[in-house]
């Protein structure tokens, strides 16, 4: 498995989680699974006892030969990961851009080595995969590599590949300058493979040589298959047919569960609520709100960019924070005038906004723990992690009805009082609003079907074990279609 980011040594997002947490199912299924990613200046290396492998490997690449080092660490679940070590491409303040999220001009050199870096150290340890499993744009090459660069390999000539897609928004765009660098060849810069209107796009590459594609989530991957949702890729998926699926993310319930989380203050669970009331207390000290247990507290930690939705909240937060007796907790970061917008609301609403303008896992956990509601109103999103948490801790989850928010939030109901959380479906200020209004309504009114949202919620389980069988059957398909 080969990616840019990898839980707990480098991530962004979702991406991360995955590749992290994935392996150690496959593992408990019998999978023999090695996790490649790049060696960051910024990874801690004692820490996480990240020793040197392999002093020197030569990578070719379609215009010259680099050389590089390769680290090694042994996870608890005694699955290895290796760091590819280039400081030219990876010595950098992030993993695709600069401070001022700009992104890195040769993002596609950097990734494009790191694919031909993975495959080159099968070879070197003598490690013959039978598949290799790309993620998103920044590894989507290997399946271009397996079949023009190792088709008749001896190591990795009989691997088949397998693609997942965990947000087709971003797809790898840049100039063709790089194409000569990539060693794809000329015969492959073609609309159907990885020309798009003159420059590289490297994720349409890697659809059209993957053997299986997936994305993280059922309703994301029916999404994608459509004219709104594709982002210019969605004839290319359809051309795949059922290659192409969608595999919902699990989440791992030993670093989330209410019961057993050591960084909430007091662990409870469905049968004893009570914790769930000190933790509530605790944030709202922590984020100097007024402490009356009474007030629902709505807490959201996201990205702050364009897909979350957060240019949709700040266009009608002041409309719920001057008509709702609510308040309201935000942990984030991303867009400047974002980030300035929301950390300057509680000196506009003082005991009634919290706000932390980063990432803090810390502080994401009491969010999850000390919160009412949880706020997701993205524009789409792909599977999402937070109302799956959320449910857990019997937060109850107020989200777009998109995506894997669709496919894993059901919509309460308010005859039987049934359901999970509360759903909205129009891209507007007043639709979102208004779902934030009726579920403020029935805190206050309803207390009944209030508690039977938060029983129904902690019910529910999506980890990873059905996760990691769906996964093993896509590559066992994936062998099957390369026979």
């Amino acid at each position: 498995m080969v990616a840019s980011e990898c839980v707990p040594y480098a991530m962004t997002g979702g991406m991360g989680e995955v590749v992290g947490s994935l392996p150690v199912f496959l593992k408990k299924l019998g999978a023999d699974i090695r996790i490649v990613i790049p060696k960051y200046s910024f990874i801690n290396t004692r820490k996480n006892n990240i020793v040197p492998f392999l002093k020197s490997m030569g990578v070719w690449m379609g215009t010259s030969q680099e050389w590089c080092s390769v680290y090694r660490t042994i996870t608890d679940n005694e699955i290895p990961v290796y760091f590819i070590e280039f400081n030219i491409y990876f010595d950098r303040y992030g993993i695709y851009h600069d401070a001022g999220f700009n992104d890195y001009y040769d993002n596609p050199k950097r990734f494009a080595f790191l694919s031909r870096a993975a495959l080159q150290l099968c070879k070197d340890i003598k490690f013959k995969p039978d598949i290799v499993h790309a993620n998103d744009w920044q590894t989507a090459l290997l399946p271009a590599y397996l079949k023009i660069w190792h088709n008749e390999d001896p190591v990795l000539g009989d691997a088949a590949s397998v693609l997942t897609i965990h947000n087709l928004a971003y797809q790898g765009k840049y100039s063709k300058e790089y194409y000569d660098y990539l060693g794809m060849g000329e015969i492959n810069f073609t609309p159907d493979k990885f020309e798009c209107l003159g420059a590289i796009n490297l994720l349409k590459g890697g659809i059209y040589y993957a053997d299986v594609i997936n994305t993280v989530s059922p309703g994301y991957a029916r999404e994608t298959l459509t004219t709104e949702g594709g982002f210019g890729l969605d004839p290319f998926l359809r051309k795949k047919g059922s290659r192409f699926t969608g595999i919902l993310n699990g989440v791992d319930y030993e670093q989330w569960n209410p019961e057993t989380d050591t960084l909430i203050p007091v662990n409870y669970n469905i049968n004893n609520l009570e914790g769930k009331a000190a933790c509530k207390r605790l944030l709202q000290e922590k984020f100097n709100l007024d402490q009356d247990p009474g007030i629902p507290v709505i807490g959201l930690a996201s990205r702050f960019t364009w897909q979350k939705g957060l240019e949709l909240l700040s266009a009608c937060i002041e409309r719920i924070l001057n008509t709702l007796k609510v308040q309201l907790v935000i942990v984030g970061s991303g867009d400047n005038n974002l980030e300035m917008y929301f950390g300057r609301l509680p000196g506009i609403y003082p005991g009634k906004t919290g706000s932390y303008i980063g990432y803090n896992n810390e502080l994401v956990h009491l969010l999850e723990a000390g919160s009412d509601f949880f706020l997701m109103p993205s524009v789409y999103e792909p599977c999402g992690l937070n109302q799956i948490y959320s449910l857990k801790y019997g937060t109850i989850p107020i989200v777009r009805a998109t995506g894997g928010l669709d496919d894993t939030v059901e919509h309460y109901n308010p005859e039987t009082g049934t359901g999970t959380g509360f759903k909205f479906l129009e891209l507007n200020p007043d639709a979102l609003c208004q779902v934030v209004t009726r579920a403020v309504e029935i805190y206050y009114t309803k207390k009944m079907h209030i508690s039977n949202l938060i029983r129904n919620g902690m019910q529910k389980h999506y980890s990873w074990e059905e996760s990691a069988e769906q996964y093993l059957n896509l590559y066992y398909k994936a062998l099957r279609l390369i026979k």
